[in-house]
């Protein structure tokens, strides 16, 4: 039986690729449903490195009863938009406040800092950004796990943030097994 585990990235104009892409492939192979949304009335939206991507719905089509974590892509000025989308904003401070899986990683985790959601929480972000995560502890490592608040550094670090995820969902033992089978760190 499939995991039926349902997550959303929110991709917005200058989403970092890798950090979005990775993240929807390795859920995907663990059978944790993910869908790309856009924050535009477009699905097409072009990364910051010019790739354009075609995403599954846009904001307005998500049910949010039905997710159960939320994930921010980094990248420039991908963040920087997504920051600005007020009812992106809006739902990831009620999934905050109900106890509700967030992640973000590279400066994604600045949307967070900014909104006073990593207050006394281990957190990290990209080199550079950490002065965004407002009262968080800034750590260096590749993912920070802060109770149901999930951040990570940046595009290198992309399959650990995935696979954190995996994680969350499906355990360690799934998370290492997904890990073995694309030859991570072997």
């Amino acid at each position: 039986m499939a995991n039926t585990d349902k997550t959303a990235i929110f991709i917005a104009e200058g989403f970092e690729e890798i950090e979005a892409l990775t993240v929807v492939d390795i859920l995907r192979r663990a059978g944790i449903e993910i869908s790309m949304v856009s924050i535009t009335d477009s699905l097409q939206v072009c990364g910051s490195h010019k790739i354009q991507v075609t995403v599954d719905k846009t904001f307005d089509e998500v049910n949010f009863d039905d997710i159960d974590m939320i994930i921010l892509p980094g990248g420039m000025p991908g963040t920087t938009n997504l920051d600005a989308y007020k009812p992106l904003k809006d739902k990831i401070q009620e999934f905050y406040d109900n106890g509700r899986f967030i992640s973000a990683i590279c400066a994604a985790p600045g949307v967070f800092g900014r909104m006073g959601l990593l207050e006394g929480r281990d957190a990290c972000a990209y080199p550079g950004c950490e002065d965004q995560l407002l009262g968080a502890n800034v750590v260096k490592t590749e993912t920070a796990v802060s109770n149901h608040v999930l951040t990570s550094r940046g595009m290198g670090t992309a399959i650990p943030f995935a696979l954190k995820i995996v994680e969350r969902f499906q355990g360690t033992e799934a998370a290492d097994k997904m890990a073995a089978s694309i030859v991570y760190r072997q």
